[in-house]
């Protein structure tokens, strides 16, 4: 069954300017939707927006039923924000078993990981940090994941591995990422948005993307 998510009549300023005021996005299971922008558009504010974390004036509807506050059902969505959110002195064991996961089948995707079991996650690198951090969200139970920076710290080959698992998983749930690696975004996305100005601007090229003033940086 396919699920749709949507989020429109957002208005959210801060100290009396307005930061978003123009947005409508939707995304749905099967697909991955990009949010592209330069730097201080609000893409980080629109995604906690859409996970319920910040209260603003706002629609979210999923499956045209309103869910102001989704992260408090886990099932029906998560998101990966850009700080690291699993605490510290967990261990991978401790982790796996609490996201009722396999760490055999992770440590095959990543081999580096086979003699980490019982390491808490604070020993790991920042790139090792952040891949258990995605791959367990990617393979939760849930309809949708927001990932803000997917790609920080990691290295090429940890990225190549980690865009084939979103293209597996997005056949279980629907993905939305923002990343400032422009040409992985553009790669793996079926949909773009582009956010400029407090407006969403559905996007289908890079002529598009240019004219709208984008700049990679």
């Amino acid at each position: 069954m396919k699920h749709i998510l949507e989020a429109d009549s957002i208005q959210l300023e801060f100290d009396n300017r307005k930061i978003l005021s123009d947005i409508y996005l939707k995304f749905e299971t099967g697909k991955i939707t990009g949010l592209v922008g330069r730097n201080g558009q609000g893409k980080t504010c629109l995604m906690q927006i859409i996970y319920g974390s910040l209260n603003c004036e706002k629609s979210i509807r999923i499956d045209k039923i309103n869910q102001p506050t989704a992260f408090q059902i886990p099932e029906l969505i998560k998101y990966l924000p850009q700080f690291n959110f699993i605490p510290k002195r967990l261990s991978l064991k401790r982790i796996f078993n609490d996201f009722e996961l396999e760490y055999s089948v992770f440590e095959k995707r990543f081999p580096e990981f086979a003699a980490k079991y019982n390491s808490p996650i604070n020993n790991l690198s920042g790139g090792e940090y952040r891949l258990v951090e995605l791959y367990i969200l990617l393979k939760s139970k849930s309809q949708f994941v927001l990932l803000d920076e997917p790609f920080t710290h990691l290295n090429p080959l940890q990225i190549e591995k980690v865009i084939e698992l979103l293209k597996e998983e997005k056949s279980n749930k629907g993905i939305l990422l923002t990343d400032h690696m422009f040409d992985h975004v553009t790669e793996i996305c079926d949909t773009i948005y582009l956010l400029a100005n407090g407006k969403t601007h559905f996007v289908k090229n890079m002529e598009e993307i240019e004219k709208l003033g984008y700049v990679n940086s």
